[in-house]
């Protein structure tokens, strides 16, 4: 891994990963879009949510989602190499989880807290997909500002879904306070509140 990457515009540049992983994000919300709609009623604008939530998202989807998308452009992807083929298992991984997400929350049944699916295994699982796509990325490519960007999202999220759970505690009450305690915010780590 090299302080300064070779950069060069190609056909198999990390660009691949990063679209593919944004569009598995976002696809799976049109499968039902009068529900997803719905689902939007009543949630909180801009300019309901905290200072924090405000900020998370500022860095997560105006910064760092823009940026590796761009900077992916230049950045050729190592095929051949161990450090490739280790980097795919993981942004695969995430891959699937962030396409697992969006399937979940587009199924979801409206009036309930989002329990069933990757929902069951982690409170915030689009979240720490997106991760694990960074991370992936960054050993595919050997580039340490994809690692850099992968711990500013999971940092800045880790304080943004604070936020989110307590809205989510005001619109469900009981059965979301209930999900906490059963669900671990992030994959891999004990349950917590």
């Amino acid at each position: 891994m090299s302080l300064i990457p070779n950069f060069k515009i190609g056909i198999w540049n990390a660009w691949i990963l990063m679209v593919l992983i944004y569009a598995a994000s976002f696809i799976p919300l049109y499968i039902d879009k009068d529900k997803m709609e719905k689902r939007g009623e009543g949630e909180p604008g801009w300019s309901q949510l905290n200072r924090n939530t405000k900020i998370t998202f500022i860095i997560t989807h105006m910064i760092i989602m823009p940026f590796t998308l761009i900077y992916s452009i230049f950045l050729p992807l190592k095929p051949g190499a161990i450090w490739f083929y280790a980097g795919l298992v993981i942004y695969l991984f995430g891959w699937v989880l962030v396409l697992l997400t969006g399937i979940s929350f587009s199924t979801a049944p409206l009036g309930v807290p989002m329990t069933k699916g990757v929902y069951a295994i982690s409170r915030n699982p689009g979240y720490f997909g997106l991760f694990l796509g960074y991370i992936g990325t960054g050993i595919a490519c050997t580039s340490w500002v994809f690692f850099l960007c992968a711990l500013v999202w999971i940092i800045a999220w880790n304080y943004g879904v604070i936020e989110e759970e307590r809205i989510m505690i005001e619109k469900y009450g009981d059965a979301y306070e209930q999900y906490m305690k059963q669900t671990p915010r992030w994959i891999g780590l004990p349950k917590n509140r």
